[in-house]
């Protein structure tokens, strides 16, 4: 019997390498999209999958992207992230409007182009990386919070409307995880971003992908709606516990 295929975005590093790799474990064939294809291909080569070029930002290239592929069981929507970390009233629109492009119209534009597949699987899975900034807001987060809110309601509003179809949806929201986020989100300044996890121990990506894995092993009649995920230490987007 064929393998179940499972769909990782922005999988060239971070949660969706781990991902990726959590899932091939798993006994899942997995294809990974990301735009940095030369890492990309060395992620797939160290899972035994498949690497295609993807920039969910764009729909020409997200069509290219599903064209390339067959059986769908699985959807991981992980491709996102944030820009800086401006105050409303000094908002970079053009950083704004690359969260909402990648956050919210890219899971659209994933989730849109597979559910055909998925649902035909008998048992299709769409799981949505989010964050706790879907659930919260901080100073100068709001183009990112208010991206992931939009991303969690797309995300929500799906479970319900396919609510009877032979398809599973499941958000995870994690907290503090170190990965290339922070580095993305300052601009490259590598002192800036070591500082967000000082004095914590944060998740790590491979947590993350673990918690996926294990949703989407799951019996088909269990859905796992929403997991929210934190290091212990952390109890909010704006508190967590530092050791000195």
């Amino acid at each position: 019997m064929d393998k179940r295929v499972a769909v990782v975005t922005g999988a060239s590093a971070g949660i969706g390498a781990a991902t990726a790799t959590a899932l091939a474990g798993a006994g899942f064939e997995v294809v990974l999209g990301a735009r940095r294809l030369d890492r990309l291909r060395r992620v797939a080569d160290s899972v035994g999958g498949r690497a295609l070029e993807l920039d969910v930002t764009s729909q020409e290239s997200v069509d290219a992207f599903s064209a390339a592929l067959g059986r769908v069981d699985v959807l991981v929507n992980n491709a996102g992230g944030a820009l800086g970390l401006d105050r409303v009233d000094e908002a970079d629109l053009d950083r704004w409007r690359w969260m909402f492009e990648a956050n919210v119209l890219g899971t659209l534009r994933m989730t849109k182009a597979l559910l055909p597949a998925l649902l035909e699987s008998g048992d299709g899975h769409v799981v949505t990386i989010t964050s706790i900034a879907a659930v919260e807001v901080y100073d100068g987060g709001a183009g990112y919070t208010a991206a992931k809110h939009a991303q969690s309601a797309l995300h929500r509003t799906l479970r319900g409307e396919l609510l009877g179809e032979p398809v599973r949806f499941t958000e995870v929201l994690p907290g503090m995880v170190e990965t290339e986020f922070s580095l993305t989100r300052f601009d490259g300044d590598t002192a800036r971003a070591e500082a967000v996890y000082q004095g914590i121990d944060p998740l790590t990506a491979a947590d993350v992908a673990e918690v996926v894995a294990f949703a989407v092993t799951r019996p088909a009649h269990v859905n796992l709606d929403q997991i929210v995920m934190k290091p212990r230490a952390q109890a909010s987007a704006t508190r967590a516990h530092r050791e000195k």
